[in-house]
């Protein structure tokens, strides 16, 4: 398995890999994926030979984007990579690639904390189990979607796991 840039040719697979993906993520057109290759700080892929099996898309601060989830880190946190969502296809899930994107993101951050949203309705118990397991420590809940939707906001203190020089 690789990590890599997004290519303007693999919008298509993400998209596929995202749709499979709801409700755990919202839906995304393809100009929606190509709004994201333009405005993210990083959007990467996870492949498997030429198999798209993964990728994530992180925004920093200081863009315009509509998220409820990415405001609410906007208003509270100044330095963050917010983590709008990670997505691994059904037939690779538990095998580390949700672990080796964030440890790319880890490794590649010169930001004090990542953030990000884990659902609680609709339930996700695997994204809650594995984010405590990464570290990653509630700070707020909020609700969306007049209700059918609450999220987990979460962060990751990068500072607690990196030497000070790479700040």
């Amino acid at each position: 398995m690789r990590i890599r840039l997004i290519r303007k040719n693999d919008l298509a697979s993400v998209s596929v890999l995202n749709e499979k993906a709801i409700p755990h993520v919202n839906s995304l057109t393809l100009d929606e994926l190509e709004w994201f290759m333009k405005h993210s700080q990083l959007f990467v892929v996870a492949e498997d030979g030429d198999v798209i099996i993964g990728f994530m898309i992180v925004l920093g601060p200081g863009i315009t984007y509509e998220s409820l989830n990415y405001q609410y880190f906007v208003a509270h946190y100044k330095n963050f990579d917010y983590v709008d969502r990670i997505v691994v296809a059904d037939s690779h899930k538990g095998k580390g690639i949700g672990t080796t994107l964030y440890s790319y993101l880890t490794d590649n951050s010169t930001s004090k904390f990542i953030t990000c949203e884990v659902n609680l309705i609709p339930p996700n118990p695997l994204s809650i189990k594995f984010h405590e397991n990464k570290g990653f420590k509630e700070v707020a809940r909020q609700k969306s979607e007049g209700g059918k939707k609450m999220v987990s906001l979460r962060v990751k203190d990068l500072s607690e796991t990196k030497s000070p020089f790479t700040r």
